[in-house]
C-alpha cells in the first residue's frame, strides 16, 4: 500500500465493536493504513466487521502483529497517544502538531504510525518507550479519558486539517535516509548486548528501569541510518580498544 498517510496501529484492543468503530473513524478522514497488535479476542473480529459500517476495507487491509515493535519496526517516526503522566522524558505535541508533523515526514517518504492503547488501561510503558514522541489532548483534567474510537477520530480529523495547510519547514537529507524503527532496534540491542558485558546495568534491581530509560533515549534522537552505521561503528571500535588494552 503507498505511504500516503500515517499508519494507526491499536495496541492490544479488547472489543470488536471498538476495532471497527476506529475503523469508520479513520475511513471518514481517508486514512485506510491500520495495524492491530494482539487484539484480546482475535483476528478477523466478526464484531468488528458489523461496526465498521462500510469501512470493511479498512479491516481488510489491516495488519496484524503480536507486538507493538513488530508493528511499527518500518516507521521512522512513532507517536504514542496517551492522557497519563509518565515517567518518561520524551516531546510532548498536541494532535494538531502531531498531524503537521506526520505530514511533513509522510510527504519526505517516510514511514509514520500514531498507537492507540488498549480501552482499560491505555498505553504502557513499554510501548510509549518505542514512540518518538507523545500526543495529548487537552481534555478535562478530572475526566481525560477517550475511548478508543474517539481518539481515532480526533487523529484523523486533524489528520485531514493537516492536508490542507503549508509545510512550515522542510529537512534536507545528504545522501541518506531516516533510520527506520527495525535499525534503531538493531542499535538499542547492539548497546544493550555490550553495556551489559561492561557490567553498566548495575545493581541488578535498577537494571530494568535502566535500560527503558536507554531505550527512551534512544527513541527521542532523529537519526538516520548514517547516524545509526557511525553509533554502530563507535561502538565496535570502544571495544576492539578495550580487547588490545
Amino acid at each position: 500500500m503507498e505511504n500516503k498517510s500515517p499508519a494507526f496501529v491499536l495496541v492490544r484492543p479488547q472489543m470488536g465493536e471498538n476495532i471497527g468503530a476506529a475503523a469508520r473513524s479513520m475511513l471518514n478522514f481517508d486514512l485506510d493504513r491500520m495495524r492491530v497488535v494482539a487484539p484480546r479476542d482475535g483476528w478477523p473480529n466478526e464484531r468488528a466487521v458489523a461496526l465498521a459500517s462500510g469501512a470493511g476495507r479498512v479491516l481488510d487491509a489491516a495488519q496484524l502483529t503480536a507486538t507493538t515493535a513488530e508493528a511499527v519496526a518500518d516507521c521512522t517516526m512513532v507517536f504514542a497517544t496517551t492522557a497519563r503522566d509518565r515517567d518518561l522524558t520524551k516531546p510532548v505535541y498536541s494532535p494538531e502538531g502531531a498531524m503537521a508533523e506526520a505530514r511533513d515526514r509522510i510527504a519526505r517518504g517516510e514511514k509514520v504510525a500514531v498507537l492507540f492503547g488498549p480501552e482499560r488501561t491505555g498505553l504502557e510503558n513499554d510501548d510509549i518507550v518505542l514512540a518518538n514522541a507523545i500526543v495529548t489532548v487537552p481534555t478535562n483534567p478530572a475526566f481525560p479519558s477517550l475511548n478508543l474510537a474517539q481518539c481515532v477520530l480526533l487523529m484523523g480529523y486533524e489528520w485531514r486539517r493537516a492536508l490542507d495547510a503549508p509545510a512550515a519547514m522542510q529537512m534536507e537529507l545528504a545522501g541518506t535516509d531516516w533510520a527506520a524503527q527495525a535499525e534503531m532496534e538493531a542499535l538499542v540491542a547492539h548497546y544493550e548486548e555490550r553495556l551489559e558485558e561492561a557490567g553498566f546495568f548495575f545493581p541488578e534491581a535498577k537494571a530494568p528501569a535502566m535500560r527503558r530509560n536507554l531505550r527512551n533515549l534512544w527513541s527521542r534522537m532523529p537519526l538516520t541510518r548514517a547516524d545509526v552505521q557511525i553509533f554502530h561503528g563507535m561502538m565496535r571500535q570502544m571495544v576492539r580498544w578495550k580487547e588490545r588494552g
